[in-house]
């Protein structure tokens, strides 16, 4: 199983419905990367500056430009070190952190296996890419949950607007 928050802290601005886990983890996301809603403390972190492209459902809203951080990929997954930074740019080109994604390779975890889990949320498969994943809207109020895939109010740029289409693999 992966580490999981331990302690039951509730912060106000953190959905109590979600449960004393989930609260917890949102808690630890939330106080980790504070300072990474100054991209420049994202970068001294080992997040680039500026992604290429933002991704979009044509349906469900998007889930904005994904800061990949390579260093933070590991077996045993840290809520205080997301692999991935949700960021969306916003008209005067500021970036705004609204939440972070978690990624762990089907080479770490094998997708046959049971589902890891994490914050008490049973992470998802994407096998198209390879990875189990899950998203955390911990920095902007997603009316579709803190743990939805997109954000219905996320807004990406048509040039940089590229459509997200998971590809599941024929199961056996």
């Amino acid at each position: 199983m992966l580490l999981t928050a331990g302690c039951a802290a509730r912060s106000a601005d953190i959905p109590k419905a979600i449960g004393n886990e989930a609260a917890a983890g949102i808690a630890k996301l939330k106080t980790a990367t504070a300072s990474f809603h100054q991209v420049d403390s994202a970068v001294a972190a080992g997040y680039p500056r500026t992604v290429a492209d933002c991704l979009v459902h044509e349906h469900h809203g998007a889930m904005g430009y994904h800061h990949v951080n390579r260093n933070n990929f590991a077996h045993d997954i840290d809520v205080r070190k997301p692999q991935i930074l949700l960021y969306e740019r916003m008209p005067d080109n500021a970036y705004r952190l609204n939440g972070a994604e978690f990624i762990l390779p089907y080479r770490l975890w094998p997708r046959d296996s049971v589902a890891p889990t994490l914050m008490g949320q049973t992470m998802h498969q994407e096998d198209n890419l390879k990875f189990w994943y899950l998203h955390v809207w911990a920095w902007r109020d997603n009316p579709d949950g803190v743990f939805a895939n997109f954000h219905p109010g996320v807004q990406c740029p048509d040039s940089t607007r590229k459509v997200y289409t998971p590809f599941p693999l024929p199961q056996p």
